[in-house]
C-alpha cells in the first residue's frame, strides 16, 4: 500500500482546566496555557507536514464542556480527506509571513476557540474536575465519523494524544474504562503526556491500547518531548529509542466511595467493586444469600443411674 493510501489521524486532547492553569499562572509564570497551546500547534503542524494525507483534530477538555478547537464550526463544510480544494482554501485568510496558509488558518482557529472557551468560563458551580472521559468519547466519535468517510482504497490509522494537567477524577472511572476498552476494540492508540501528578487512569489506558505514557520532567520543555516521543506513529516508534515503560497502577475505584482500592468485594452479577461488604448490590440490587456456619446442637448428657 502506497503512502497516499494510508491516512494518519491524530486527535489531541488538551486539558484546559481553568483552576489548575490559574494556580500554575500564579505560582509559575514560566509555563502557561498559552505556551501549552503553542506547543500543541507546533505538534499539529509537524504532523500535517509529515505527509499530505495526515489529518488533525484538537479538543479542549474543560470543567464544563468538551469543545473542538479544530476543526471548529468554520470548518464544518470542508472535505476532511480532500486534496486542499476550494472548500479548504475558503477558510484560509492568507499568510503574510510566508507560512503555509492552511496551517495559519488552523492556528488562528485554535487560538480563537481556546480564547472564547476560557473567557466565557463561569466557575460558580461545584464542578472543578476536567471532563476527560467525555473528551475521549468525543474523540472516538470523531474518529468513527472520519473512518466512514474514507475512500474504499484507503486505510486510516488513528491515535489519541492526551495532554493531562489536573489530577484524576475517580468519579469518571467507569466512563473512562468504557472509553479505553472501546479504543482497544477499534485498535486506536491512546498516548498520554502528563504535566503534573501521575495519572493511574491514563497509565491503564496507554498499557491497554499500546500507547506511550510520559510524565514531563520539565514543563517548559514540553514541545521537545512532544516532537520526540509523540510525533512518530506506531510504525516509526519501533526504530527510535523512547522512554522505557513505567509501572502501571491497576488499582480500581470502588463504586460506593470512588476511592482507589487494592482489595475489595466484587458483585458476581454486574462486577461492581465495593470497598465494604454489603448484602445487597447497590448497582444491580442483587441480594446475596449469606451462608452461615451450621449451628451445632448441644448434646444432651445421659444421667447415670446409681446402682
Amino acid at each position: 500500500m502506497s503512502a497516499d493510501d494510508e491516512l494518519s489521524l491524530l486527535v489531541i486532547v488538551v486539558d484546559a482546566n481553568p483552576i489548575w492553569w490559574g494556580k500554575k499562572a500564579l505560582g509559575e509564570a514560566e509555563f502557561t496555557l498559552s505556551k501549552c497551546i503553542d506547543a500543541v500547534m507546533v505538534l499539529g503542524n509537524s504532523h500535517l507536514f509529515m505527509n499530505r494525507t495526515n489529518r488533525l483534530a484538537v479538543i479542549a477538555s474543560h470543567t464544563q464542556e468538551s469543545r473542538f478547537l479544530y476543526p471548529g464550526k468554520r470548518w464544518a463544510f470542508a472535505d476532511p480527506f480532500g486534496d486542499g480544494g476550494s472548500s479548504m482554501e475558503s477558510n484560509c485568510s492568507g499568510s503574510k509571513d510566508g507560512k503555509y496558509e492552511l496551517l495559519t488558518a488552523i492556528n488562528d482557529a485554535i487560538a480563537e476557540e481556546i480564547k472564547d472557551l476560557m473567557t466565557k468560563t463561569d466557575m460558580r458551580g461545584q464542578q472543578t474536575e476536567t471532563l476527560l472521559a467525555g473528551s475521549l468519547a468525543k474523540a472516538l466519535c470523531y474518529i468513527n465519523k472520519m473512518g466512514k468517510e474514507v475512500k474504499a482504497n484507503q486505510e486510516m490509522k488513528s491515535r489519541i494524544l492526551v495532554i493531562k494537567a489536573a489530577e484524576d477524577s475517580a468519579l469518571q472511572y467507569m466512563n473512562f474504562m468504557n472509553v479505553i476498552f472501546a479504543a482497544q476494540k477499534q485498535s486506536i492508540l491512546i498516548d498520554a503526556c502528563v504535566l503534573d501528578s501521575d495519572s493511574g487512569l491514563l497509565q491503564q489506558a496507554c498499557d491497554i491500547t499500546g500507547g506511550i505514557y510520559l510524565k514531563v520532567p520539565h514543563m517548559p520543555s514540553l514541545l521537545q518531548y512532544l516532537l520526540w516521543v509523540f510525533l512518530p506513529d506506531q510504525e516509526q516508534r519501533s526504530q527510535l529509542v523512547l522512554p522505557p515503560p513505567i509501572h502501571v497502577d491497576y488499582r480500581a475505584a470502588c463504586f460506593c466511595h470512588r476511592n482507589l482500592i487494592e482489595i475489595g468485594y466484587v458483585c458476581s452479577v454486574c462486577l461492581s467493586i465495593f470497598c465494604n461488604f454489603s448484602p445487597i448490590c447497590s448497582t444491580c440490587e442483587t441480594a446475596f444469600k449469606i451462608s452461615l456456619p451450621p449451628v451445632m446442637k448441644a448434646k444432651k448428657k445421659k444421667l447415670k443411674l446409681a446402682m
